[in-house]
């Protein structure tokens, strides 16, 4: 993971823990107040958002807990496509330019092109050099691609 993607997580964990937690927290103890808890739909849903939040909560915990940082200055600077890579490619049959950056999942974010190194293109491109025409298995189908560069983000 990037240290980006790992600065944001952090700030993400922190909002829901120390801003949003407290508000469900408040909207129980108000609801709770109101009397009847059986039959108190305000209760019932904040608890149902409490559940929510920190079984969100504990997700982001634990990605964090097992994140590793990339120092990409530290990275040699290799040729070939991986993790956090570039790349810039066309498709071969209409000619579209398309430049992604291949990112962990945590990280995925097509408006920002980048794409998960889960993803059937990142794994058709995984290893490959520029120059090359892979051929990606995507679900509309089959798609050949010409990587025209790579470079370290």
């Amino acid at each position: 993971m990037s240290q980006e993607g790992y600065d944001k997580l952090v700030a993400e964990l922190r909002q829901m823990e120390l801003v949003e937690l407290p508000q469900v927290r408040e909207a129980i103890s108000e609801a709770r107040d109101k009397g009847d808890l059986s039959e108190n739909f305000e209760y019932h849903a904040a608890k149902r958002e409490q559940a929510r939040l920190l079984g969100r909560i504990r997700f982001k915990q634990r990605v964090l807990a097992n994140a590793r940082v990339l120092d990409t200055s530290q990275r040699p600077n290799s040729d070939s496509v991986q993790l956090l890579s570039k790349v810039e490619m066309t498709n071969v049959a209409t000619g579209a330019r398309m430049t992604y950056t291949i990112a962990s999942p945590h990280e995925a974010n097509l408006r920002e092109g980048k794409i998960s190194v889960k993803s059937p293109i990142a794994q058709a491109l995984l290893g490959r050099k520029s120059g090359e025409v892979v051929t990606v298995h995507v679900p509309a189908g089959t798609m050949k691609l010409r990587i025209e560069s790579i470079r370290l983000s």
